[in-house]
């Protein structure tokens, strides 16, 4: 499995705004390889929230197949003419999943 998340910072309090964008996917959820998607807040710094989206893949390879599908590109098309005031900047990561567990 695969791992990818994007911890987005955002001005102190606006991490529901931010969330509430994600709410309606835009096709992530039928992409080939396609696990999960978790959002995540974190409010625990003083001076920003942090919204992490987490999504979970198949394989490398099924993650990479989503970035360059026309679904990817509607879903992230809005980026480019419209940034949120209320975003301050982001940081992506990507993991193999060495164990997982669910009961």
């Amino acid at each position: 499995m695969y791992a990818v998340t994007n911890a987005i910072r955002v001005k102190k309090g606006y991490a529901s705004q931010l969330v509430e964008r994600f709410r309606e996917r835009k096709g992530i959820e039928k992409s080939p390889g396609f696990i999960r998607l978790e959002i995540l807040v974190n409010e625990q710094p003083e001076d920003h929230d942090e919204v992490r989206v987490c999504t979970t893949w198949e394989s490398k390879e099924a993650f990479l197949g989503w970035t360059k599908s026309e679904a990817f590109r509607k879903a992230h098309d809005q980026r480019g003419r419209e940034r949120l005031e209320y975003v301050l900047g982001n940081q992506m990561y990507s993991y193999e999943v060495a164990l997982s567990f669910e009961q």
